[in-house]
């Protein structure tokens, strides 16, 4: 018998979360630019439901220039104020900000490790914990939650899927043998 893992099964109509659960999440990304877009993302649900940022999710890549790192970090007031009055974003000013200032932390550790991906490799693996106090150390708007979902979504923590999940084999597959500790 295929088991879903709980939040598929739970709203079985939400075809967004499906395809989600089914095509990204857990699956490893390399690009920076796709490992910030999930940072963001992540940051920006916080107090919302993951559905409402995956239908925003497209408008989130248009307004912060397809998530390229060097363009978003040098954002100034007015860019502040244009993604403020972007309706088909999350509007919200500690949060803007965080993409922004984040983007500015992301290029100067990939001037010490190469990339953000880079960074998190060289510090991975780490526990829910220690990712957390790393995080909050580095990066602004980054509380537990945040991280967990973050690096679990990445595959840099387990937890994506159960083991029963016919995903989790495909997860598991394209995860690099040192991540698998």
């Amino acid at each position: 018998m295929t088991t879903y893992c709980e939040y598929c099964i739970t709203h079985p109509e939400d075809t967004l979360n499906k395809t989600y659960h089914d095509t990204q999440y857990g699956f490893p990304l390399e690009e920076d630019s796709l490992l910030f877009e999930r940072l963001i993302l992540e940051i920006n649900q916080a107090g919302l439901s993951w559905v409402t940022i995956l239908k925003k999710a497209d408008n989130f890549r248009r307004a912060y220039d397809g998530f390229d790192l060097a363009a978003v970090a040098n954002y100034g007031e007015q860019d502040r104020a244009r993604l403020l009055a972007d309706a088909g974003i999350i509007r919200n000013q500690l949060k803007v900000n965080a993409a922004i200032v984040n983007a500015q932390k992301i290029l100067d550790l990939s001037g010490e490790y190469g990339s953000f991906k880079g960074w998190l490799d060289a510090h991975h693996p780490l526990g829910k914990e220690e990712w957390t106090k790393l995080f909050r150390k580095t990066f602004v708007f980054t509380g537990g939650e945040i991280v967990n979902e973050f690096l679990m979504s990445t595959g840099y923590l387990p937890g994506a899927h159960t083991a029963d999940c016919p995903i989790y084999p495909q997860v598991a597959q394209l995860r690099p043998a040192w991540m698998r500790k």
